[in-house]
Parts: C-alpha cells; structure tokens; sequence
C-alpha cells in the first residue's frame, strides 16, 4: 500500500472523530497554555517601524472564531493538531534528515488542484511555529496567480514578492511586513504581473528563496505556492523547498490527482500530507486538518 493510499485509509478510520471538534475547540487550559501566549499590543495598519519595516495589524479574535490556530490561552484542538503536523516539520528542519535536504526550513504548501485548503494550512502552520519559544517563521504568499494569504489574514494586498522579483525593491526587508505576533512576518504576492509564472522561474527566485534559508538559522519559511497540476512553475519552486506539504481534500481529491501531483515533486523533498477532515461551510471556515504520513524521497 502506498504512503498516500494509507493516508487516506487513515483519514476515513479518523472520520469519527471530525464530529468532535466544535467541542472541543471550546476546551482551555491556561496553564499548559501561557508558554505560547502572544503579547499582542494595538498596532495601525500597515505602518513604518523604526527599521523601515511596516507592520499590518490584524484581527485575531476574527481568525480565532474562523477556526484558526489561536494565539491566545485557548488550547483548541486545532492548535493540537498543528503542534503534531510542525513537530515533524520543523525535525525535518533541523534535526538529522536536514543535512540530507536542500533548503531544509523552506516547507512548500500546496495541493493537487485549487480550492483543496492549502492557504489555510500554510497560515495555520506559520502562526503555529511563531508560537515556539526559538523559532522565527516567514509566510510567503508564492501563489502569484492567484493570491490568498492577505484576504485569509483578513489584510489588503500589498506591495510584496512581485515587486521584489521585478527588481523595484532592492532589499527583501522592503516588502517584509511585521506582525503584532513577534515571530510571524509576511510577503504577500504583490501586484499580478503578465510575466508573474516567468518570474516564479527565474534566477532571481532561486536567489531570493536561498536568502530566505539561509539568513537566519532559526527562521522556518512557509511558501504558499500554486497548485501542482496544470500549473509548470510550482514543479520548478518545488526544486527550491526541502520539504512539501501536500493539502488532500476529504472527499474531494482524488487518489489518481494526488499521485499524478508527488510525481512533480523533487524525489529529495520531505513530504508530508495534511487531509481536511471537514467541508466548507457557507462561511468558508474549516475545521479538523490532520498530518497524516510524512514520505522521503
């Protein structure tokens, strides 16, 4: 049986539990809790600090009712679920198999096709890890064709990876955005461009996610890319990421796109998958992700 066969076999025998999220997302415990609470002060939206880095404010009282990993002393069963899914990553990261991958600490997060969650995970992943005690997190939005990281967040785009890549940014600081959670920045995608899929594929790119790597040895780096079919210049980012995190949909991806999607993934990668044990509701909230293998190359 392949890894994704049992993924999904495993996600079918956890069906039961999908049920018992909403109660138990209501379930705190502030004492195991306060290690991972965020100082979060009052910030405007989208000014300059000191270093020229802007801040954007965002609401996380909003994100925290739309099913999110919480900052706060809640300890919702999402938040659960994540602690597993970035325990393996961030092993992958810095523990042993990372001297065997390129660009350990840079996770890609995709999906088979549109529409199966990735944006969703790569958020929950990156405010997860921004609650370590030592570890930075950079959420980059890759996905320049069509953009979600911003809108997710509940932000308005700004100028970010496009204008960097163009060469209208010298500095990557210039398009990097602080967040009142002290460990957690963000690139959006910036402007769409005619020659965004080129740019994704070129030169600068692969300087650009090198820099990501390697400029701090405790940042983690999300990048929310397209999705893997149809779509050439995802494989091509795939060749910069030491590890993928695949989005399977309950329910909704099919055996045959998933396999037809790892095929395009660089055979050196970590690979791990994330299975959406819910639907979308008319709000558009998720709920119960859950790693379910991780697979190397």
């Amino acid at each position: 049986m392949s890894t994704i066969e049992r993924a999904l076999e495993k996600q079918n025998a956890s069906s039961a539990q999908a049920g018992k999220v909403e109660t138990e997302n209501a379930l705190t415990n502030e004492s195991s809790a306060s290690s991972n609470t965020a100082n979060i002060p009052p910030v405007p939206e989208a000014v300059a600090s000191d270093d020229g880095v802007k801040y954007v404010s965002i609401d996380w009282d909003d994100l925290d009712a739309k099913g999110f990993v919480s900052v706060k002393n809640s300890r919702k069963l999402i938040n659960e679920e994540y602690r597993a899914i970035k325990r393996k990553v961030l092993k992958n990261a810095f523990g042993p198999l990372a001297k065997t991958l390129n660009n350990a600490n840079v996770i890609m997060v995709t999906s088979a096709k549109p529409s199966e969650g990735k944006t969703f995970t790569a958020v929950n992943l990156a405010l997860s890890i921004a609650l370590e005690q030592d570890k930075t997190v950079l959420l980059v939005d890759a996905d320049v064709l069509k953009p979600n990281v911003m809108p997710t967040l509940g932000l308005e785009n700004q100028e970010g990876l496009m204008e960097y890549l163009l060469g209208e940014k010298s500095d990557v600081s210039e398009v990097m955005l602080k967040t009142e959670l002290d460990k957690l920045r963000i690139i959006a995608a910036g402007r769409s461009h005619h020659l965004s899929a080129e740019l994704l594929a070129s030169e600068n790119m692969i300087k650009t996610v090198n820099e990501f790597s390697s400029r701090y040895p405790d940042r983690v780096v999300i990048v929310d890319t397209p999705p893997l079919l149809g779509i050439n210049e995802t494989a091509i980012l795939a060749n910069l990421a030491g590890q993928a995190v695949i989005v399977v949909e309950e329910s909704g991806s099919k055996l045959r796109d998933i396999k037809q999607a790892t095929e395009q993934l660089n055979p050196d990668m970590a690979k791990g998958f994330v299975v959406n044990k819910s639907i979308h509701t008319q709000n558009d909230k998720y709920y119960g992700y859950y790693y379910s293998d991780k697979k190397q190359g």
